[in-house]
């Protein structure tokens, strides 16, 4: 990983550069040409705090500077505008979003919605997550102030009868009323859409008209608005899912005014619900404006090159929550919320998986704050409603299940009990060993247990932030813990053992969302393999595992800031939906397969216009479908092997058996949404696969005159083992295979391998197998 001698030996627009702000930690991976062999490419890693305000205003800022530095080999101070002749692109996640959201700091806007329906939002879907509790708190709305719009559109003529056409309402191919209802204003031809008139939805079904909004009366309401304060907003309108005639007006109308965020329901998200679609509408109004603005301050760190939307310029990418790559155009507060953890997902994804072999993997991302988990078997796993922060979301994002136990969770002993979490220190001021007058955190437990030695961690701490972790703070901070718990109980625990009490309940409760992903969804725990990640990952992983039942861990040589990694890997994607309100039957069914062959031609040819070839895009064509009479819709895509390429109706059963359990034989199938995604390839191998290297690797007990120095750590059932052996992983050779108790370090990294271990080294990996 040396760096370049001089910047004229970089070439221009050859630095690639990922950058990852979580929590805690900002992660940077980069990689430029080699200078000796410029078809070779170098890594370089950076990782510092993610708020340092003493010494940076932005972490990936800074990240990038420290990047260029040492690329570069040319000093460049601290807040001059970067130059970016030498980057080829960045990509960026960013958890600013998500921690609006869970802090309440986000935009101040205002709801517009349908006359009648102003507390629709705040009486939600009436779900009870604690239904035995007594006093039941709610999370208060997004929205500061609602304004009604005096408008209305119905559904008519809706029948079951799927030879019907789905409604007793026809149409002719021009949308003109063929025959069918004969309701209050019908007119006979059709062809006018005035009150009461009937015209066809984007869906498909027959909508009436029963009042346009006044302009007049709206624009007023918007100034009034506007005069407030107000400067976003969300337009959330009865069934605009199928006819947005009315959501359009209202925005065309606000933006004229001068409202800076538009956020139309329709737009968002063409899907029938209205209180899912309406909640998604006021989270992004509530936080795109958030996104934009630390943006626009990011963007201000660099020249005009970055952000002039010229060819030649670098391109800047953004991780979307369903682990896709996005363009700033496309990117929002809503498709924002897990773009962090996504990053993450994708890294572990691409280099774990083996298509031959088919083992699924459990990805464990141990970070500062919370952990992440997630399961990968041979394709993302996507939800597409979930619950963040008490909200309610309508949007594509990966399967990740968050808990709040990381290396920043606060230690505490309340009731008789021992906890970890779920408050955190952070990075400011971050654990007491960071030297910045801090709480008691998992971090210190690990420091005094010996699974974090100063000597070989990062020295980015104190005022200077050039000071090492500082064990004595911790043992001080600690002492008064002990004798408390101590003198709880009838028999005394000697400090260690107190100490890693606080470490077993923090692995037990990052195992509970391992467990609901796997054993409550009829998956065997223990057939699966653990790609643990993350900064603290590697001092859990072989300990969760062990309580799991998992025989194998796969720790990549970057795990340590894998979500960064993990974006220089990732796919660019782009997607387009419809509402489609179709019964899916056999006259239906080439319907539906011509209009998601115009959704593929518009996609692919945005993703030509993003600079992919044709063979470099793959396209997933999709049916959001339910079953007649049931409100629970699933997004289907036919698995070739199981169900054949376009037959929808069996992939759609059999997800539904795998979900629920049983099948409604005798219901009609309903097609709510029609929908494409395009990927647009980054790599098109990722090499062999680590299993495939282990089987003929040849392996070698390691010299033990490689390891580094010796450490006193202490272990589970076994205690303190004074000389542990601690290896830097830099030194050690593919083959090299490490048994347990021991240490192995890298320049970000701890990795602990428990008695009873065994960890090989490949070429990109640390295999780890448990007796």
């Amino acid at each position: 990983m040396q760096p370049a001698s001089a910047k004229a030996s970089v070439p221009d627009r050859s630095i690639r550069i990922c950058a990852d702000r979580g929590g805690t930690f900002c992660d940077v991976h980069a990689s430029y040409p080699d200078p000796e062999n410029p078809k070779e490419r170098k890594d370089v890693v950076v990782k510092l705090l993610s708020q340092d305000p003493n010494n940076y205003k932005d972490a990936p800022t800074e990240g990038i500077r420290r990047i260029l530095e040492i690329v570069t080999g040319e000093s460049i101070p601290r807040g001059e505008v970067l130059n970016t002749d030498k980057i080829d692109y960045i990509r960026l996640s960013t958890t600013v979003a998500t921690n609006a959201l869970l802090e309440r700091k986000g935009q101040k806007h205002a709801l517009l919605i349908t006359s009648g329906f102003k507390d629709l939002l705040l009486i939600g879907n009436q779900s009870r997550p604690k239904i035995f509790d007594l006093n039941i708190r709610r999370p208060p709305p997004l929205y500061s102030a609602v304004v009604e719009v005096d408008e209305r559109v119905t559904l008519v003529g809706y029948t079951s009868d799927p030879e019907a056409e789905n409604h007793a309402v026809q149409f002719d191919d021009d949308g003109k009323v063929t025959r069918g209802y004969r309701g209050k204003g019908w007119d006979g031809k059709g062809d006018a859409e005035g009150p009461g008139d009937i015209v066809r939805g984007l869906s498909g079904e027959a909508v009436r008209i029963m009042k346009k909004p006044n302009p007049e009366a709206v624009k007023s309401d918007l100034q009034k608005l506007y005069d407030d304060g107000y400067r976003s907003i969300a337009v959330v309108l009865v069934h605009s899912y199928t006819y947005p005639e009315h959501e359009q007006l209202v925005g065309k109308i606000a933006r004229e005014i001068g409202f800076t965020q538009v956020s139309e329901s329709s737009a968002l998200l063409p899907m029938i619900k209205m209180v899912p679609r309406g909640v998604s509408s006021t989270a992004d109004a509530y936080l795109t404006p958030i996104l934009r603005q630390y943006l626009d301050g990011f963007f201000s760190g660099f020249d005009e090159q970055l952000k002039d939307g010229k060819v030649k310029s670098p391109r800047v990418e953004f991780m979307g929550s369903d682990g896709g790559l996005l363009d700033l155009r496309n990117f929002s507060g809503l498709k924002s919320i897990l773009s962090g953890p996504a990053g993450g997902v994708v890294g572990y994804a691409l280099t774990s998986w083996d298509e031959s072999r088919k083992h699924p993997v459990i990805g464990l991302d141990v970070g500062g704050t919370s952990t992440d988990v997630s399961r990968f078997d041979g394709r993302y796993e996507v939800v597409y409603e979930t619950t963040t922060a008490g909200v309610t979301i309508q949007s594509p994002q990966l399967d990740i299940n968050t808990v709040a136990a990381g290396g920043g969770s606060c230690l505490a002993f309340r009731n008789g009990l021992f906890n970890a979490g779920p408050e955190s220190a952070g990075a400011e001021p971050g654990p007491v060993c960071y030297r910045k007058g801090g709480v008691l955190a998992v971090t210190d437990a690990n420091l005094l247990l010996g699974r974090l030695i100063p000597d070989y961690f990062p020295k980015i701490f104190g005022k200077s932030e050039k000071e090492p972790l500082d064990t004595d703070a911790s043992r001080a901070a600690f002492k008064p813990l002990v004798k408390e718990i101590n003198e709880t109980y009838d028999h005394e625990l000697d400090f260690d053992e107190i100490v890693y009490g606080f470490i077993k309940v923090a692995n037990e409760t990052m195992c509970r969302p391992i467990r609901a992903l796997t054993e409550a969804r009829g998956y065997a725990t223990g057939k699966h393999v653990l790609a643990s990640f993350g900064g603290a990952g590697g001092q859990h992983a072989c300990e969760i595992a062990g309580l799991l039942g998992i025989k194998t861990i796969l720790i990549h040589r970057y795990s340590s800031i894998l979500s960064a990694y993990g974006l220089a890997l990732a796919d660019r994607a782009f997607e387009l939906q419809e509402p489609s309100s179709t019964f899916y039957t056999a006259q239906n069914k080439a319907t539906l397969v011509s209009r998601l062959d115009k959704l593929t031609n518009d996609v692919q040819a945005e993703l030509k216009h993003q600079g992919f070839e044709e063979e470099r895009i793959h396209v997933e064509r999709m049916l959001n479908m339910r079953f007649d009479g049931t409100d629970t819709a699933l997004m289907v895509l036919p698995d070739p092997e199981k169900d054949g390429a376009d037959d929808y109706e069996t992939a759609f059963k059999r997800v539904y058996k795998s979900e629920f359990g049983f099948v409604l034989e005798d219901k009609n199938i309903i097609v709510d949404d029609v929908k494409v995604r395009g990927i647009g390839k980054t790599f098109d191998d990722l090499g062999e696969s680590v299993f495939a290297e282990v089987e003929k690797l040849d392996r070698r007990p390691v010299d033990q005159a490689k390891a580094d120095s010796k450490h006193s750590v202490y272990f589970d059932k076994v205690g303190r083992v004074e000389d542990t052996p601690v290896f830097v992983l830099d030194y050690l050779s593919v083959g090299d295979t490490v048994q347990g108790p021991a240490m192995i370090i890298d320049d970000t990294q701890t990795i602990v391998v428990i008695p009873g271990a065994t960890a090989v080294l490949t070429s990109k990996h640390l295999y780890i197998t448990l007796e």
